[in-house]
């Protein structure tokens, strides 16, 4: 075991993932000399040459392009969208080629590429460099989705994610890139998809969560602690695939939801959480399902008290949480 950050996780993932498999190669902006500009990709050129880490000029569609053509060619190319807000022009690639390979093949090849996009709020990024975009491929079949929140399950979800014979979107929190310390495993350390984790037990509601949210519920859940409501913390880790069972037991056991994420409230993820406890745990709830998330707004101003208030945060769930179980 060694602590790291959640950027040394994967710059070492990476190096790790690469040294074993001689197919992996990665391309993006500045991803080379540069080492990435959150140094994600720092020494990887020099050791594993510019044939397999790439620096690609700023044309986002030409990145995740090349991707797919290098994937159908053998190659399992990691590509780094910069920043999410920066993914748009790559839209038609991801959805129309590389989320339908598979489909349109009938099952005879895959597309082997993983897709890291830093995303999210917290940092004074402001609107070209804070975008929440996961909603919108997760509307996408034929996508996988991860995000991590912690180092360790950075390293096991991204080394998944290289192996995986279909496209993986990889969500990192720019928030929790050097914030976030913990152990991670040495060695070789998968984790499946599909799999959520429960971070903190409790038996009167539920807080259904990812990313940096899941620090924020944590933290939400120890103050409520204190008045005597016990919150379970359920950390997706991957959108797609969904762990139904882990939040379906959960909040069987609990009756009370609380959806917490950071996009916008309207049409995200969270709003097919509530539906799918809705239409298919019904019976099992004694409150209405809560979302807590960011107001239908455009974009996370830069300013400091603004963007504090865009953001859910631990007041925020703690009234919530309040609300629900005086039902």
């Amino acid at each position: 075991m060694a602590v790291k950050n959640i950027v040394e996780s994967v710059r070492d993932t990476l190096g790790e993932e690469m040294a074993r498999d001689e197919r992996v190669i990665v391309i993006g902006e500045d991803v080379g000399v540069k080492g990435g500009v959150f140094k994600a990709t720092a020494g990887l050129v020099e050791r594993f040459g510019e044939e397999r880490v790439i620096d690609a000029p700023l044309a986002e569609s030409s990145i995740i392009g090349v991707a797919i053509g290098a994937a159908l060619n053998g190659l399992r190319p990691v590509a780094e969208i910069q920043f999410a807000d920066f993914i748009y022009p790559a839209m038609d690639q991801i959805v129309s080629e590389a989320a339908r390979l598979r489909y349109r093949s009938n099952g005879a090849f895959g597309c082997p590429i993983v897709i890291r996009v830093p995303f999210g709020g917290g940092v004074h990024g402001a609107l070209y460099h804070s975008q929440c975009v996961e909603a919108l491929f997760f509307h996408v079949p034929g996508l996988k989705i991860a995000v991590p929140s912690t180092p360790a399950d950075t390293k096991g979800l991204l080394a998944t994610a290289i192996r995986d014979e279909d496209p993986v979107l990889f969500f990192e929190h720019k928030k929790l890139y050097r914030r976030v310390r913990g152990e991670v495993p040495d060695g070789e350390h998968t984790l499946p998809f599909g799999q959520a984790e429960v971070r903190r037990p409790g038996d009167d509601l539920t807080i259904i969560t990812y990313g940096a949210m899941v620090h924020v519920a944590l933290e939400a859940a120890e103050q409520l602690a204190r008045e005597s409501v016990a919150a379970e913390v359920i950390d997706l880790r991957t959108l797609v695939p969904l762990d139904k069972q882990t939040v379906a037991d959960s909040v069987m056991r609990t009756s009370r939801a609380i959806v917490l994420y950071e996009d916008n409230r309207t049409g995200g993820v969270g709003a097919e959480i509530a539906a799918i406890l809705a239409e298919e745990f019904f019976e099992h709830l004694d409150a209405p399902i809560v979302r807590v998330a960011a107001p239908d707004v455009p974009a996370i101003p830069y300013s400091t008290p603004l963007e504090e208030a865009f953001l859910p945060n631990v007041a925020g769930v703690v009234a919530a949480a309040r609300r629900l179980v005086a039902y």
